[in-house]
């Protein structure tokens, strides 16, 4: 047991333990810090951090509630639950969450106009801004996003996570920075890096 693996600051020697989206995995030994991000084609990938965004992860917001006493504590999607938040903050917001004192440093609402990541559906890995929110009575709320290319696309609200407050992501996102390319487009460039090899 050599315990190099760290995962949000805690050594990990299970080999089957899931580490998921946003999570932070470094290894001391190296000096190497590894954020969990989707690409554009949904897949999760290691994307190298460095200095103060190795403190940090993002979570979102599952539910705020009650407990015993009326002390107030919200669930995140990684299965925390943090006592005392900021009154402010509700379900579908984003925290961003100290690793070494698990604490909240700050928070981004929900809101038209912020910058998302898309982590569930056919869009996942996708990055752009909340253009509007469509409610439906009895069924799931529709999110219409537009990334940096100009392209439109609607997903549902549980898809989406907030990664920065207006067009500025918080976290540093992998190459490609969350546009999605056409087949052609994709064809296009790897013919252009073959000519220029």
């Amino acid at each position: 047991m050599q315990r190099h693996v760290m995962v949000d600051g805690k050594v990990r020697t299970d080999k089957t333990y899931p580490a998921g989206f946003m999570d932070v995995v470094s290894i001391p030994k190296t000096n190497e810090d590894f954020r969990l991000l989707y690409d554009t084609k949904g897949r999760f990938r290691l994307h190298a951090i460095t200095g103060d965004e190795t403190k940090f992860k993002l979570c979102k917001v599952r539910s705020v509630q009650f407990g015993q006493k009326g002390i107030p504590y919200l669930n995140t999607y990684d299965g925390r639950t943090i006592r005392y938040p900021d009154p402010l903050i509700k379900a579908n917001d984003t925290i961003k969450l100290d690793l070494e004192s698990n604490k909240i440093v700050d928070f981004i609402k929900f809101d038209v106009g912020n910058v998302v990541m898309v982590t569930g559906g056919r869009n996942r890995g996708r990055v752009g801004v909340i253009k509007n929110r469509e409610k439906h009575k009895g069924s799931f709320e529709t999110i219409h996003v537009q990334d940096a290319a100009g392209h439109e696309f609607a997903t549902r609200l549980g898809n989406v996570f907030t990664i920065g407050k207006g067009t500025k992501p918080w976290v540093s996102l992998p190459k490609g920075k969350g546009i999605k390319l056409s087949i052609i487009e994709e064809a296009r460039k790897r013919l252009a890096a073959q000519n220029a090899a």
